[in-house]
């Protein structure tokens, strides 16, 4: 109002004393360099297309350096921050010790070749996953979400090992390779136990449905260890299956099933985000839809397109856990989140969501044929309608402004997929079987179904409409009641 002054003061926070340990400057140092190193294997194994093996025991490839390239660069960005964000913590050296140590293990995952390296170092993985979950351990519930998160990976590591020494002594090889090399020849029962024990393992590491508990009651990291865990650690099923795309690819009922969990994880996670609003369990309830969807990419026997799905997954989930903080203070709830758009908004968004299909069927090829490609296309075309509806919806911008900010929502994302997409695919062009489109099936058309139901479903606001409905997903979504934070003098004591 006139003549009156309204002041603009700002509190500035204590900058926070450096520490004095060295321990969180190597560790930064070290996993830069191996992002380095990373990135100039990726130049000579990826597109040099040479490879470096020591027979039987590690083999470095186009899978390899592509995930070295992802994790430590993420990594990375999770130690510089954590420099700043965990200063003063009474566990500092701890903490960067096993998040470095987390590091490198999961780079030994993707290169080990020996089955006794391999279940080792995915075991260990899943360890150092649970230590950073129940970091402060003078929290009853970080404990607790430890204890539970580390059965699952205990789990998780003794399937996978039972799965492995099964294939070691059906086909006396003790090296992957060597495994798959012989997959054609693996007796019906031995083949079934084997690869049932490899996707469950792959299964519960990405939470998918109905292993998803793990992931909603894992809020008791920190934040960076967060970021870790949906930007790296849930990516490992799906280069745990495109590793054994030999295996796994080799039975149609096998990828039927895979497309299957992956829908309904997918459908699950995203309807989990629809009821939530805190806002790391709406990360939570989305790292589980996009595993899903990564999975299904699995089923569909495009898994390099999985592999490019968990790398920009994990690019924007880092991104997203890591400015949470940023989201609490500017987002606020408002009366109307979308204008009414109308028929020509509807024509509108469907004209963009068939074009932004079109263009990925150009780039890519997938869904020009008669194949499971047809159903990945239908998954860009949905994203895309819901980009566009997004766009169209937002009342802050002029109808001009939307229809201009339309070709941005297409060309620009679909176009970069498209690229990146195969990119990929020409990295891992010498993984067995990084390529394997299985034939359009009665399954894919009546998930295809499903798909378009939901998002149907969805934009009439049927979710909001039976509280029924409401109640069940918002109860589902829940974690574990000894996890949960219920006093604010919890947090006080840390």
């Amino acid at each position: 109002m006139a003549g009156q002054t309204q002041r603009t003061d700002r509190v500035q926070l204590p900058e926070t004393p450096p520490t004095s340990t060295p321990v969180p400057r190597w560790a930064t140092r070290a996993v830069w360099a191996l992002f380095l190193l990373s990135l100039t294997l990726l130049a000579t194994v990826g597109f040099g297309g040479a490879e470096w093996r020591l027979p039987g025991y590690v083999a470095v490839d186009g899978l390899t350096v592509v995930s070295w390239a992802i994790v430590t660069f993420v990594s990375g960005i999770v130690h510089s921050y954590s420099r700043r964000y965990m200063a003063g913590d009474s566990h500092l050296d701890r903490f960067f010790a096993t998040i470095f140590g987390f590091t490198l293990v999961v780079m030994t995952v993707t290169a080990a070749d020996h089955v006794v390296l391999f279940a080792a170092s995915w075991l260990g993985m899943g360890l150092a996953m649970a230590s950073l979950i129940g970091h402060d351990r003078d929290w009853n519930q970080a404990r607790a979400a430890a204890g539970l998160a580390r059965r699952y990976f205990l789990a998780s590591g003794g399937l996978l090992a039972g799965s492995l020494a099964l294939l070691a002594w059906s086909t006396g090889s003790t090296s992957i390779t060597g495994i798959l090399a012989q997959a054609g020849t693996l007796p019906p029962a031995v083949f079934g136990l084997a690869v049932g024990g490899i996707v469950l393992a792959a299964v519960v590491q990405s939470a998918l449905f109905p292993f998803q508990g793990w992931l909603l009651s894992s809020m008791t990291a920190p934040t960076p260890a967060s970021a870790l865990m949906h930007a790296g650690f849930v990516n490992a099923g799906g280069i745990l299956l495109t590793r054994f795309a030999p295996l796994v690819a080799a039975d149609s009922t096998v990828m039927h099933l895979l497309v299957v969990v992956g829908a309904a994880s997918a459908l699950l996670g995203q309807a989990l985000l629809l009821v939530q609003t805190d806002v790391k369990r709406k990360l939570g309830a989305s790292t589980v839809a996009q595993m899903g969807f990564m999975i299904l990419q699995c089923g569909l026997g495009f898994f390099a397109a999985a592999i490019t799905h968990l790398i920009l997954h994990g690019f924007y989930k880092a991104y997203l856990f890591l400015s949470s903080g940023a989201t609490v203070t500017q987002t606020a709830p408002t009366e109307k989140s979308r204008d009414e758009l109308g028929l020509g908004g509807v024509v509108v968004s469907l004209a963009t969501a068939l074009g932004g299909g079109a263009l990925f069927v150009a780039i890519t090829g997938k869904g020009a044929k008669l194949d499971a490609g047809l159903f990945l296309a239908l998954v860009v075309v949905l994203t895309t309608l819901h980009a566009a509806r997004d766009v169209l919806g937002q009342s802050k911008l002029s109808a001009r402004g939307k229809l201009a900010s339309l070709p941005l929502v297409v060309v620009v994302p679909i176009g970069v997929y498209g690229v990146l997409f195969n990119t990929i695919s020409g990295l891992l062009s010498t993984v067995p079987t990084s390529s394997a489109p299985t034939e359009l099936s009665v399954v894919h058309v009546a998930l295809g179904g499903v798909f378009v139901a939901a998002y149907v479903a969805v934009e009439l606001g049927w979710h909001r409409s039976s509280k029924r409905l409401y109640v069940t997903l918002l109860n589902r979504s829940q974690p574990a009641p000894e996890t949960v934070l219920t006093s604010t003098e919890d947090y006080n004591e840390s």
